[in-house]
């Protein structure tokens, strides 16, 4: 089931997400990651958090595969992350640009580490650690700043924030409608 992704200016977006816990996990767990994942690929997109979906839990899906032609490290880099922790493996960042389901229509160049180590629970919750470089590990750190509360033009600097103030004061509006469904924090228009 495609699910609505809620757009920049929804609170959900800001929260930190909550652990899942994994002693008593949610019977219906499985069927959310496939309705993320459908979620995603309806949207044309490669990543996506739960709290994109309104959902305030520590869970991402992430399929680079539409990627790979171009970063070959995304090739087969499918992965569900539950509950994920992140571990730098190499300070130096990198430039390159970044768009969101939860801002559509804008894309602006944020640095980012290129090597990471992930520990995480896959979709059977079966414990998990790799090390993950280049353009996927650019996607697995933009998805988990989601699960912190933040998205990625919270990293973009201050001046190009403010060139950009007004596109995103219309996300925040609903005065941007991406071609998919979607939720905004702004009150429903009457007719």
């Amino acid at each position: 089931m495609r699910l609505p992704i809620y757009l920049y200016g929804h609170p959900v977006l800001r929260a930190v997400a909550a652990p899942i816990d994994v002693q008593a996990p949610d019977p219906t767990l499985k069927e959310l990651i496939e309705n993320m994942y459908e979620t995603m690929y309806s949207s044309d997109g490669v990543g996506l958090a739960a709290p994109q979906i309104g959902k305030s839990i520590a869970l991402v899906v992430i399929d680079g595969q539409p990627l790979a032609e171009r970063f070959p490290e995304c090739e087969g880099f499918k992965r569900t992350i539950i509950n994920p922790e992140l571990e730098i493996l190499d300070g130096d960042e990198v430039g390159r640009d970044e768009g969101c389901l939860s801002l559509p229509g804008l894309s602006e160049e944020v640095k980012r580490v290129e090597h990471i180590r992930l520990r995480y629970l896959d979709g059977d919750l079966q414990p998990r650690e790799e090390e993950i470089s280049g353009f996927a590990a650019r996607i697995v750190q933009h998805e988990l700043d989601h699960l912190m509360g933040k998205v990625y033009t919270d990293r973009v600097n201050l001046m190009r924030r403010q060139l950009i103030k007004g596109k995103l004061n219309n996300i925040a509006t609903g005065r941007t409608t991406p071609e998919y469904p979607f939720r905004t924090a702004a009150p429903r228009r009457k007719r």
